[in-house]
């Protein structure tokens, strides 16, 4: 496992996930979740697949061992090639285009957004690539209907403790 990937996943198990809440999302192209818990064999083949190391695995309870994904720490980068989903010969991860790719909605923080404070930046609004990032007054709004959550605008967010947060 690559370095990378190794800090990705023991970052993704420090996160414990609310167990009462929707939990973490899933590689792209995953079934229900019940159909995806019977098909996923806990290989690993998705996450070794992901090039950007955007994959990790849940920590613990009946979905231990299995692929989840944290935008908020390492952004889904939307491969045309979905290598996570070329891999898992299991069929836990159908194939699927970007359009129909939902991590989570992304949300900004106007109290640490940069141009709620006053200089520019537009950083969010350039790496997102679905359009789902717009300025008014030179600031940013997210347009829910298009948003993915891949969580691209959020790392390329230059403020140290991130204007935007991915909701999943």
């Amino acid at each position: 496992m690559s370095g990378r990937r190794a800090l990705f996943t023991s970052l993704l198990r420090l996160g414990e996930a609310d167990p009462d809440g929707p939990g973490w999302p899933r590689p792209p192209g995953a079934l229900s979740e019940a159909d995806f818990l019977r098909a996923c064999t806990r290989c690993g083949d998705c996450i070794e697949a992901c090039p950007h190391g955007a994959i990790g695995t849940l920590p613990s309870g009946p979905t231990a061992g299995t692929p989840a994904m944290n935008p908020n720490v390492a952004p889904c980068h939307l491969c045309e090639d979905t290598p996570c989903i070329t891999a898992c010969e299991d069929g836990a991860l159908a194939p699927v285009g970007a359009a129909g790719i939902l991590l989570g909605i992304a949300m900004v923080d106007p109290e640490r957004c940069l141009p709620f404070r006053g200089p520019e930046c537009g950083a969010c609004r350039n790496s997102c690539p679905v359009g789902a990032l717009h300025t008014s007054l030179g600031r940013p709004s997210i347009d829910s209907k298009v948003c993915n959550g891949c969580g691209l605008c959020r790392a390329d967010c230059p403020v140290w403790d991130k204007a935007i947060e991915i909701i999943f």
